[in-house]
């Protein structure tokens, strides 16, 4: 442990000299919504003094839970700012039903990513075992990164498990991800001229009038949340069904939606780990991107369009330029645009150049996609089940989360209620 505590020490010294930019995750700052969560059972005796020391662990291990967003006086830049006393926000509640009532009341608030950490915590004790909410701000991970956190906290608080110390490097530039991901000629002329549009306004969104936006944005805008279980049994006929028909249950689950939300697109998230020349096993920071699914005429049957579905996502997986779409947008496009993109659609910010982007090429003109993302599965004999919350992008009207833990599998679908 002393000689863990010495490694980091050294590094806290080297990291402030060495600082991790805001690259590709420029498209979180300054976007209403860009928090999300995993709410875990724990099986394990509660002991408030052992909770505290697992968190404290966990903000040890990961520089991104110990940092601020802050601002390069002289270039204007974003960076993560590690703080030398900061803690990441622990609220002890009562009553674990009422979690989703706690989530929306820190959702409300919005988040000040310069003044508050990047991960809020709130636990609900019993005597025999509790359970405890993640709430991530994007900016410090994506979901797998947070399913992570969650298991490094388990793992600590009920073994004593050290967590890897995993320094970031996040994606910066089209070197960082697969050969041939640079986007094609037209994508390139497009995001050109939009970058020559907003050079030519000569504007900048300040961080504190975005903050304000965002505040009303979301108390105008809210996410009505449902959960459904998916037993082992019918997980298990589900796996089956899915191995005799050679699709993966991440098809089957695209297509359930497809047929449910009586939609042809679904835009999926996809880990990108083993890809990227950046990640480094167990750090915080976002190693994913983003594609649409668009089935032209829609099969009634699940396994019929789960097919259709997986021909898709195979060739776009095998094209780097299609599935690393998104990012090689962000990696082109001017960053101060990207901030501009929220504020300019669907707040008062006079930048036709931001607009045309968030119509166009963010979805948030009609704020009608639907989106899923799925974490996978684990098995834990500490964590017992776990719902992952996704964030609720201004783009979507429709969210599925979904994660199984031990042969259960939690979704949570959330969708979008304006408020008049």
């Amino acid at each position: 442990m002393i000689l863990l505590c010495g490694k980091i020490m050294t590094w806290r010294k080297n990291m402030k000299s060495v600082k991790n930019y805001v690259y590709t995750e420029r498209a979180h700052f300054m976007c209403p919504n860009m928090h999300f969560g995993i709410m875990a059972k724990i099986e394990s005796n509660y002991d408030e003094g052992r909770l505290k020391q697992s968190i404290d662990t966990l903000q040890k291990a990961h520089p991104f839970l110990q940092s601020l967003i802050a601002e390069e006086t002289d270039t204007g830049r974003f960076y993560y700012q590690i703080q030398d006393y900061m803690n990441i926000p622990v609220m002890i509640k009562e009553e674990a039903a009422l979690w989703q009532q706690d989530y929306e009341e820190i959702s409300v608030r919005g988040w000040n990513v310069m003044n508050e950490c990047l991960l809020k915590v709130v636990v609900y004790p019993k005597e025999n075992e509790f359970q405890i909410l993640f709430i991530a701000h994007h900016l410090l991970c994506d979901g797998r990164g947070l399913l992570q956190l969650a298991e490094e906290f388990a793992e600590h608080y009920a073994n004593g498990v050290i967590p890897q110390f995993a320094p970031e490097r996040l994606i910066q530039c089209l070197n960082d991800l697969p050969s041939n991901s640079d986007l094609p000629l037209i994508s390139k002329l497009i995001i050109g001229d939009a970058n020559r549009r907003w050079k030519k306004e000569g504007q900048q969104v300040m961080y504190e009038k975005y903050s304000a936006f965002e505040r009303a944005y979301i108390q105008k805008h809210k996410m009505k949340r449902e959960i459904f279980t998916v037993c082992n049994q019918e997980l298990e006929k589900i796996l089956t069904l899915c191995k005799q028909h050679n699709v993966t249950v991440n098809d089957w689950l695209i297509a359930k939606m497809m047929l449910e939300e009586n939609t042809n697109k679904v835009v999926i998230a996809a880990d990108i780990r083993n890809q990227t020349k950046c990640y480094r096993q167990g750090a915080m920071g976002n190693y994913s991107t983003a594609f649409s699914i668009f089935v032209k005429k829609k099969e009634e049957n699940v396994i019929s369009l789960a097919k259709r579905v997986a021909s898709l996502v195979t060739n776009i997986c095998q094209h780097p330029q299609k599935e690393m779409l998104v990012l090689a947008c962000y990696i082109h496009m001017h960053p101060e645009l990207i901030d501009a993109v929220a504020i300019s659609t669907l707040g008062e910010f006079g930048s036709k150049a931001g607009a045309f982007v968030g119509r166009n090429m963010f979805g948030y003109g009609s704020q009608n996609g639907y989106s899923i993302t799925n974490l996978g599965k684990i098995k834990s004999n500490i964590i017992e089940e776990a719902i992952f919350i996704p964030p609720a992008s201004p783009a979507n009207k429709t969210t599925w989360g979904v994660l199984t833990v031990n042969s259960r599998m939690k979704v949570c679908v959330s969708n979008l209620i304006v408020r008049s």
